[in-house]
């Protein structure tokens, strides 16, 4: 019978991945930095594959790397959910937490879910706002933990994932060649928004703004209903959105980066608790299955763009 995995190297495997580099690592898990390197040996030869490749003066995943971190952060996260419902001494207590409603969509279900498990003591009190208005209650208190659109001229937060921006449009509803783009985004100051204008201006395009709303509920309808056509972050696609490219005449988008704000005084303990479980819920998140072409038929959006995960952007590797 194969000998089951280490959770001790898993854990510092994580942390490589999460740090960036062995150095940074073996502080985080309280070992040197050879022993870090013994770990990564050791699990290289129980799972009797390469994980890390040399990249210049670093080190990168490589594809066996890249597979097996999916796993190992399951198993970090089933054995943190087995101690805890033995634990007599859980974490307890309210944790204030904001987040734009086109993350809440996709993300807090699977957040919320495993945080529940694993501390059931704690009271989730959840608050959907733009980013911006998120940034201004975290300044003031009224929150511990955002999930905010990174913008580090705005606020500061880490980053927690990247992900392709991407146009979107109807799968059934082709838009007119000879019309200005209908858009449906944002308020004014909505960050996206600004990238949409600018990108068209840029182009040469003409466009329209025909609906303005911070729910990103009322965005996709206008999109599905074929009224407009929008930006959305790779995982807040739908089923039956198309993805409009070059092809269609849509210029490239820059990366989204989702980053995390944290109330300075936050219990240590409560705070690690819950961005661990962001950071590996977010690492979890699959690439949206959108619409390819009119026949309807879904595809994954990562054809168009190579997928970008922050757990897999490891800076200076």
């Amino acid at each position: 019978m194969s000998a089951p995995l280490d959770i001790d190297q898993l854990q510092t495997f994580i942390a490589i991945v999460d740090t960036g580099s062995f150095t940074k690592a073996a502080g985080r898990v309280f070992k040197t930095q050879s022993a870090v390197s013994m770990q990564m040996r050791r699990l290289e030869e129980r799972v009797g594959k390469q994980l890390f490749i040399k990249d210049g003066r670093g080190n990168r995943l490589t594809a066996d790397g890249d597979k097996l971190l999916n796993y190992a952060r399951r198993i970090i996260r089933l054995n943190s959910e087995a101690i805890a419902a033995f634990d007599d001494n859980r974490l307890e207590g309210t944790l204030r937490i904001g987040t734009p409603d086109d993350y809440a969509d996709r993300y807090m279900p699977e957040i919320i879910g495993r945080f529940a498990k694993t501390h059931p003591n704690v009271e989730l009190y959840i608050v959907c706002e733009p980013s911006m208005d998120l940034a201004d209650k975290m300044g003031k208190g009224e929150l511990d933990i955002a999930l905010v659109t990174h913008n580090p001229l705005l606020r500061q937060s880490d980053v927690v994932r990247t992900e392709p921006l991407c146009w979107v449009g109807s799968a059934n509803h082709p838009l007119k060649d000879d019309a200005p783009v209908p858009l449906a985004v944002g308020r004014r100051d909505c960050q996206w928004r600004q990238l949409a204008c600018s990108a068209l201006d840029a182009d040469g395009r003409e466009y329209q703004i025909l609906f303005t709303s911070w729910s990103s509920t009322v965005v996709a309808a206008a999109v599905l209903a074929g009224m407009a056509v929008s930006i959305l972050p790779e995982s807040a696609l739908r089923t039956g959105m198309k993805v409009l490219t070059a092809n269609d005449g849509f210029p490239p988008l820059p990366p989204v980066q989702i980053g995390l704000m944290k109330r300075p005084g936050l219990s240590t303990s409560l705070v690690n608790a819950i961005t661990d479980h962001i950071t590996a819920c977010l690492d979890n998140i699959t690439p949206a299955q959108v619409d390819d072409d009119m026949d309807g038929e879904p595809k994954a959006y990562s054809r168009y763009y190579p997928r970008l995960r922050a757990g897999n952007m490891i800076p200076g590797w």
